[in-house]
This record gives structure tokens, sequence and C-alpha cells, in this order.
């Protein structure tokens, strides 16, 4: 019984390592992302007539929200994106610049980037990165650029 038991002391000593271990790293990718503003660019540039469209009075945020967090596919946005647009979701973590997530809380990085730019990338991906273009209907993707501009963008 007194074996069994260390064991156990063992196993438990084990699994609070694993945890403060995967809590630093989470919270280390998290300041990295957010330190990484301005992003460096390597998306080419949508074609002129779609860089220019901005559709987002007509799009609802809230069921960008939904999109972006528990529906989108391939996957959700937030996988690579983070929860809070920081470019630090758990796959995102594996992408180094410049091809890592976008950061969308970078004002400096967003702001070069028209709505027009965000609805190409995310229907066509972005070849070179990680971005897979997005199985939304146009107005799925006009609805997640709403609330990434009014959630995230600030």
């Amino acid at each position: 019984i007194g074996r069994l038991n260390m064991e156990r002391v063992e196993l438990k000593k084990k699994i609070i390592l694993f945890v403060a271990v995967i809590f630093t790293l989470t919270m280390f990718g998290s300041a990295c992302a957010a330190k990484n503003c301005p992003q460096p660019r390597t998306t080419k540039s949508a074609p002129a007539a779609i860089a220019k469209k901005n559709n987002m009075k007509k799009a609802d945020a809230a069921n960008g929200r939904k999109i972006y967090h528990k529906t989108a596919k391939p996957m959700t946005c937030k996988v690579c994106h983070g929860g809070r647009g920081a470019g630090d979701g758990k796959l995102g973590r594996a992408f180094k610049s410049p091809v890592a997530p976008r950061n969308f809380t970078c004002k400096k990085t967003m702001k070069k980037i028209s709505p027009g730019q965000m609805f190409w990338i995310i229907k066509n991906g972005s070849d070179g990165t990680g971005m897979a273009a997005m199985k939304l209907k146009d107005k799925e993707i006009w609805d997640v650029i709403k609330y990434i501009r009014t959630d995230f963008v600030k």
C-alpha cells in the first residue's frame, strides 16, 4: 500500500508539472503574439475591385462571432487567430512571422488591410501561410469581418 501511495504522489507531481509547463507556454505564446505588431504582410493583394469592397454595414457581428468561435469550416478562426484575435490560437502558435496568423488587435497592421482584402483572404486563403480558404458563404464572411473589426480592432 505504501508503494501505491508513493506512485500516486509521483503521478500528481508529474501532472502538476505538466499543467505548469502548459500554462507557461500559453502565457509566453500570448505575450509573443501581442508584441508582434506591426506584422509584416506576405499575402498577395486582392484584385482592386474586391479590395475596395466593404459590405460590413449589412453584416451581423453576432453571427460573425458565432462563426469565428464555433462554426467556421474547415476549422474555426480562433484555432489560429485566438479567442481575442491576437494571432495566438492553439494551432497559430506553431507559425512564426512572417506567416504567423494575423494579429487583429494590432492597429498599425489592420489599418493597412481593407475589409475587401480580408474578404479575399478568407474566401481564397493565403498561399505560403497556414491560412486556408474558408468554406463560408459571402454573407458569412462579411459577418466575420464585421465581428473582427468591431471586437478586436480598436
